[in-house]
């Protein structure tokens, strides 16, 4: 197979948009992004950078695998998430190939090039086992790739979903909040210090969600799909920020539970559910017909109140691991 690959720390723009192209062929071809929000949203952040839409600096904690055909058509693409490589951590890569350019070897090639990269910045004696490949929709093409280069699955996430207009579901309750807590929206440019902090605290134990940053928040602000008539803060009687519930709505209409964190000082009166509910509620209003949303499959108390809420599992998202 006459393919060549790059590694890149920086992708021009020319780059850029070719990724994105790649990408959104997948997706159309599979139904499901080859790669998560994170990487899209670092991809759009160095596009503005070269276009001078937006003040920001692009990501220096992405790394790019570009693969192009003898031809120099691109083929393939893998991103490669360093944040965490200080000290021998966690690599976390997601690729794609082209679908017209599968079964020809070109996944392989990626994957090798991740493992290369992941031991010759390993320290020696340190685990070589740190890289981590996700496969979103656990497609199974990934899941040969998986099989053969010995990789086994420590981390599932599954996608669950419900309609919001089906008789035969569980109708959705009543918000009932613990005494003198009430709910608000969010206010843009006030609220980004607070949600960080209860975030951090609901999340200090997940690889991802734990580590949001205020820039992190006014970035998501400047998509498209951002409305703080969705994103749910309860305080309290001094107007303590205590929880939020953070909804989405995918450009199909489909709406999402997209976050929902509650500060541990005031879990266990059931403030997460009535969130949640206040969320499903205000999508089921403003006309939407399906919700989705994401949750660990091991963290089975979280999924037996989604379940109770109707929710059940769509598909998964897989990280192999060696």
């Amino acid at each position: 197979m006459g393919v060549q690959l790059t590694w890149r720390n920086g992708l021009d723009d020319g780059e850029t948009a070719e990724v994105m192209g790649l990408l959104e062929e997948t997706e159309k071809a599979d139904g499901v992004a080859p790669v998560g929000e994170h990487v899209l949203l670092r991809l759009k952040a160095h596009r503005d950078v070269v276009h001078q839409i937006e003040p920001v600096q692009a990501d220096v904690r992405s790394e790019h695998f570009i693969l192009r055909d003898s031809g120099g058509a691109l083929i393939g693409y893998a991103h490669l998430d360093t944040e965490h490589e200080a000290g021998a951590g966690q690599l976390v890569a997601e690729l794609a190939v082209h679908p017209e350019r599968r079964g020809k070897g070109a996944g392989a090639r990626l994957v090798e090039a991740l493992l290369e990269r992941a031991e010759l910045g390993t320290e020696p004696d340190a685990d070589t086992g740190r890289l981590r490949i996700w496969s979103h929709g656990e497609h199974p093409g990934a899941v040969r790739l998986a099989e053969r280069y010995g990789f086994h699955r420590p981390r599932e996430l599954w996608r669950m979903g419900r309609e919001l207009a089906e008789p035969e579901l569980p109708e959705l309750p009543e918000v009932q909040l613990p005494e003198g807590v009430a709910i608000r929206t969010f206010r843009p440019g006030e609220d980004e210090a607070d949600v960080v902090r209860v975030n951090h605290r609901a999340f200090v134990w997940h690889p991802e969600q734990g580590d949001m940053t205020e820039q992190d928040v006014r970035t998501k602000e400047r998509e498209d799909w951002f409305d703080p008539a969705g994103f749910f803060l309860a305080v309290d009687a001094a107007g303590e920020l205590l929880g939020f519930h953070w909804t989405k709505v995918h450009p199909d209409g489909t709406g999402e539970v997209y976050v929902v964190g509650v500060d541990p000082q005031a879990q266990g009166g059931g403030l997460g559910k009535s969130l949640t509910v206040a969320g499903l509620r205000h999508l089921r209003d403003t006309g939407r017909s399906r919700v989705v949303l994401y949750v660990e499959a091991d963290n089975v108390p979280a999924v037996k109140v989604y379940q109770r809420l109707g929710f059940a599992k769509l598909d998964s998202d897989v990280q192999f691991g060696r």
